[in-house]
Formats: C-alpha cells, structure tokens, sequence
C-alpha cells in the first residue's frame, strides 16, 4: 500500500472518531498503571502501550457509537479528565483486591520471621519478603487463571454504558467506592492471612508457656525454626481457598464500581 494510499485513508476517518479514540484510550489508561496484570513490570511499557492502544482501537466503535464529541480543546480536555477518573475507580477497585493479598503476604512475613530476608517482587519490583513474593505470585496467578483479565476488559467496557463518553461524573460517589475499595483492602488482608496469624499466635503462646515450665531451654533456637515450620504448612494448606476468595471479591469490587458510575 502506497503512502498516498494511507494518507487518503488517514483524511477519510472523521475527526469526531479520532477524538473518541483518544477518550477512550485514557479512561484504559488507568489499567495500566494500577490493575493486576496490566500494570505488571514484566511487560515492558512499549507491549503495554501497543496492548492499551488495541484495546482503544477495538472498543472505540462501542463507545463511540452515537455519541456527539465536542471539537472544542476545553471541552475535550474536561472529557479527558472525567474518563480518566471513570477508569482510574475501576482500575483502583480491581488493584485494591490484588492489594489485598500482597498485604496479606505483608502479614504473613512480619509475623513468621521471613521479613528479615527480603527480595524483589518479580511483579511490580518491589522490595518484599519470601512470603510477600509467593502470595504476589500466586495471586496474579490466580488473577489469570479464574479470567481475570477478561473480568477487567468486560468491566471498562461496562463503564461506556454506565458513563459515556460525554457524559459528566460526579466526584463524591466516586470518592466514597475508593474509600471503600482502600478499607477493604486491610479488611481482606486480614481474612486471607487468619489462619496463618492465629497458628502464630498460638505458637507463640505455647512456646512463652514452655520456657516457664522449661526455664533451661532456649526458646528462640527452638521457636524461630517452629515458627518458620508452622508458617510453611499453613500457607501450604490456606493457598487453595485464596482463589475462591478472589473470584468473590473481584466479582464484588467490579460490580460495586459499575455501580457506583451508575449511581454516579
């Protein structure tokens, strides 16, 4: 195909179509920059703009369909704004459940001991404990095992219908779903790492018992290798209800947001 060829192409698509794809690539944006997955470090950020910039190409006609875009540079950076904040609740809602099991991880390390030696989260390159990477790891795992990624591209593409392009958002619900999404995030932790912070506490306790009945042994050469034992097998036996966990909380927190835009 000649260049001339492209370029008679190029003039034939109506600018009002130019303009709903630059929309709708930045309500996507987002994804890329907080949802699991999308944003992960090992995609190198040239797939991911190529991946942004497809999937922008392919719901523009969705989106775009019927709706009058405004030409005007004040108006088209307002539009900008309000998809940016449409997409960034959606892909803050979905993070905060992958956040969850990260703190979990958190937990998990600070109270067995395995925070002392720390790694690089192959994920996202961040600073972590052997626990921290291992609930990180499985979990995006998880993430892509149960859909998802495609629980994520299904819910932005929701959100044309909930909000459309140019149509306007109201800040204080918007507000209140990422409140919401930020506490149950600890909430979250909290129950994904139960079973493992309640055997340490119990271990703790036993073994704070047995130097009282056992004054001559020395706890911390016995505990620390314990503690480290009773962290590995609970982990081992609580790691195949995180799936069912997430599948519920992922349908709860796309469903929330969808909700929240509509409401909205």
């Amino acid at each position: 195909m000649s260049t001339q060829t492209i370029a008679t192409l190029l003039r034939a698509i109506p600018p009002s179509h130019v303009y709903a794809f630059f929309l709708v690539l930045t309500r996507i944006t987002p994804l890329f920059l907080l949802a699991p997955g999308f944003s992960s470090q090992m995609l190198v950020p040239r797939a991911r703009t190529v991946i942004a910039m497809g999937l922008a190409f392919g719901l523009t006609p969705l989106a775009g369909h019927s709706q009058q875009i405004p030409t005007g540079l004040l108006a088209l950076t307002g539009l900008a704004v309000e998809n940016l904040l449409v997409g960034l609740i959606l892909a803050y809602t979905i993070s905060a459940v992958f956040g969850a099991v990260q703190a979990a991880g958190v937990f998990a390390d600070a109270f067995s001991g395995f925070s002392i030696g720390q790694t690089v989260d192959p994920i996202d390159g961040n600073p972590g404990g052997s626990l921290t990477n291992l609930y990180t790891v499985i979990g995006l795992v998880i993430f892509l095992t149960i859909g998802g990624d495609a629980w994520t591209i299904r819910g932005i593409s929701a959100t044309f219908h909930a909000v459309p392009l140019t149509s306007s958002v109201a800040v204080r619900p918007l507000t209140g779903q990422a409140e919401t999404a930020f506490g149950s995030l600890f909430i979250g932790a909290v129950e994904i790492s139960a079973p493992l912070l309640l055997a340490i506490v119990i271990s703790d306790i036993a073994f704070g018992m047995l130097s009282k009945v056992v004054p001559q042994l020395n706890v911390f050469a016995v505990g620390i290798p314990m503690k480290v034992s009773v962290a590995l097998i609970v982990v081992a036996a609580s790691l195949p209800f995180l799936g069912t966990w997430m599948t519920g909380a992922l349908d709860q927190s796309v469903t929330a947001a969808l909700h929240t835009l509509q409401v909205a």
